[in-house]
């Protein structure tokens, strides 16, 4: 199970990047599992409106025996590559912020 709070942290950040009048065109999703969060861009298809993509933006994983946060970005071949932005954290706080920031176009392009 993943800190609540942070877990909250996350999903604001998502509300804040997604717009209420583009809601039905593309939305910032918070997909939780048990040992990570994954950011996910939801575009509504060019074709068919009640077709969905999703698109991973980026992914913090949670070392529950260290108690610190890592975040990873999607890489070319749809893996998973260690952001080396910035070092695992014990708060999603820093890690949210630099993908907000975005200063190397690896998450948001």
């Amino acid at each position: 199970m993943l800190p609540e709070d942070e877990v909250e942290r996350a999903r604001a950040l998502c509300r804040a990047r997604s717009s209420e009048a583009l809601a039905d065109q593309v939305r910032i999703e918070l997909e939780v599992d048990r040992g990570a969060l994954t950011i996910v861009e939801v575009q509504a298809s060019w074709h068919a409106r009640t077709e969905w993509t999703r698109l991973p933006v980026a992914r913090l994983r949670f070392a529950k025996g260290t108690g610190l946060w890592t975040l990873y970005a999607p890489g070319r071949d749809a893996r998973w590559r260690r952001y080396e932005g910035i070092g695992p954290a014990a708060s999603v706080g820093p890690l949210l912020r630099e993908v907000d920031r975005d200063p190397t176009g690896a998450f948001w392009g």
